[in-house]
């Protein structure tokens, strides 16, 4: 394979300028954004790099060949020019995945997906009369089919399992948030571990554990047991090693506090428990507080970050309320610290009573949210009380 080639990026909407600025800071060429999804150049040491360091892409493709399809039969006819052989051995196993946006196939995308299988299989069959099994499992080689109007593009999947899955989070509570969004709601605020850091409902304790990795520098990935590209012909594990040792070689301490709350003792023991399996008990822990009975009690700036529960992920009586007393609680309780939060709920948004100072539109699945921020002020107001609990102890 070539010294230097482009790879896609894939990532989630609304975080395509913050992989852009990862891919750059990581040295990548090249760069160019596009909708969920950010190309650039590098060697094979980049494209590992990439897989383990890159907090907010999904997966690392490698393109190996575009050209024009009109029907099914162009693209099996094309896949039958590409030397398979370059990329997987006659007795190795493979899987395909395909997207298609484009009039001219009246197919969906399953059968776009065996359509190419048998192109693969022929093209074996043909030249060596055996083929390669398919595997969805753990395939040695992973193929990505993209069709767009009538350009194909074939890509190999370098990832795998999708980056999202860092490999420290066993345990979950309701509707945790994706690993690949909390990174980039915290790589979005701005924080980089100079400051203290507080997730008030931690659930399962995702949002502390990227924004610890943060500000420790601990590559995103580095907790993952596979790479896709371990199963390559080309995989050079020497390389591997020594990109990853040059990544941890940057791992700090950090030196401001980084904690969670959360009033449900199973939330704050399952938090714990990722956390540990992260290898970060050393610098964040989640502690059993109701945040609408606590109060600042660190000193300094300070980010507060939560993804409080919203109508379609949660069930809840009052929501307006709840979202209410969440203002009322940073207004009284959380003087001089930036508040950010996600939320769907553009109605319950209204009542926390704040003015937001950014609001940036994201997805959380299929949920079209807002990532808002408010500025806390040295305030005078008196506490008020509520079902939740006081606005300070």
């Amino acid at each position: 394979m070539e010294n230097n080639f482009k790879m896609v990026a894939t990532t989630m909407f609304g975080l395509e300028e913050v992989l852009e600025k990862e891919l750059k800071d990581l040295g990548a060429q090249d760069v160019e954004v596009a909708n969920r999804s950010v190309s650039f150049r590098g060697d094979k040491g980049f494209m590992y790099k990439a897989n383990i360091a890159l907090r907010t892409a999904i997966r690392i493709l490698k393109p190996i060949r575009k050209f024009r399809v009109r029907n099914e039969d162009d693209l099996y006819k094309s896949l039958q020019k590409i030397e398979w052989e370059k990329y997987l051995s006659v007795d190795g196993t493979f899987s395909i995945g395909a997207v298609v946006n484009s009039r001219n196939f009246t197919t969906n995308s399953h059968y776009i997906s065996l359509k190419s299988k048998d192109a693969i299989a022929d093209y074996y069959r043909h030249k060596y009369s055996k083929r390669p099994n398919v595997d969805l499992k753990y395939p040695n080689l992973k193929i990505h089919v993209h069709i767009k109007n009538d350009l194909c593009t074939v890509s190999l999947d370098s990832s795998g399992d999708s980056l999202h899955k860092r490999g420290y989070r066993s345990s979950t509570n309701i509707a945790p948030i994706n690993e690949v969004l909390a990174a980039g709601l915290v790589l979005l605020s701005g924080y980089t571990g100079e400051e203290n850091f507080i997730d008030p409902m931690c659930g399962s304790g995702t949002i502390l554990i990227e924004a610890t990795m943060i500000a420790c520098r601990i590559p995103a990935n580095i907790n993952r047991k596979h790479f896709a590209f371990e199963n390559w012909l080309d995989y050079d594990e020497d390389l591997y090693f020594i990109i990853q040792d040059s990544l941890l070689k940057k791992i700090s301490s950090p030196h401001y506090k980084i904690m969670g709350f959360d009033k449900a003792p199973s939330a704050v023991r399952k938090a714990n428990e990722n956390i540990e399996n992260a290898n970060l008990a050393d610098f964040a822990a989640v502690h059993h507080v109701n945040f609408f009975n606590s109060k600042k009690e660190v000193f300094g700036k300070t980010t507060i970050m939560f993804n409080p529960p919203y109508g379609e992920r949660l069930e809840l009586a009052d929501l307006e309320g709840f979202y209410k007393n969440i203002g009322d609680t940073l207004k009284f309780g959380y003087p001089g610290s930036t508040a950010w939060f996600i939320t769907s709920d553009l109605q319950a948004l209204k009542h926390v009573g704040l003015r937001t100072s950014k609001r940036i539109p994201l997805k959380n699945g299929d949920l079209d949210c807002r990532f808002v921020r408010y500025d806390m002020y040295e305030g005078s107001r008196k506490p008020q009380k509520t079902e939740w609990g006081t606005t300070e102890e």
